[in-house]
């Protein structure tokens, strides 16, 4: 599986190795391209996953804000809920296509 912006590979990992939540596929932190990724003050709590830490995207000289989001520190009962330990693992959103 890969996701990519704009035809930019930014993570890629075999489907075997990715979890989905909610229709979101979170992808190993090992699979993630760090280049095109940096830290954002957005803040978010999520209620059964906890804190939520969200990424800007920076892929040909553009910034895409908030594009991709992972939980560190996950709550009790995150990973009985999914089944397997998401801890790190990162999701995207908008203007983020994932596909085989």
């Amino acid at each position: 599986m890969r996701a990519h912006i704009q035809g930019t590979v930014i993570a890629e990992a075999p489907e075997s190795e990715l979890v989905k939540i909610e229709g979101n596929w979170y992808f190993p932190p090992s699979s993630l391209h760090r280049e095109f990724f940096s830290g954002s003050p957005t803040s978010y709590t999520c209620s059964w996953k906890g804190e939520c830490h969200y990424y800007t995207l920076s892929v040909d000289g553009r910034a895409y804000q908030d594009r991709a989001f992972s939980y560190d520190d996950l709550r009790p009962g995150a990973i009985e809920r999914v089944g397997v330990d998401f801890t790190g693992y990162v999701a995207f959103w908008k203007d983020v296509t994932v596909e085989d």
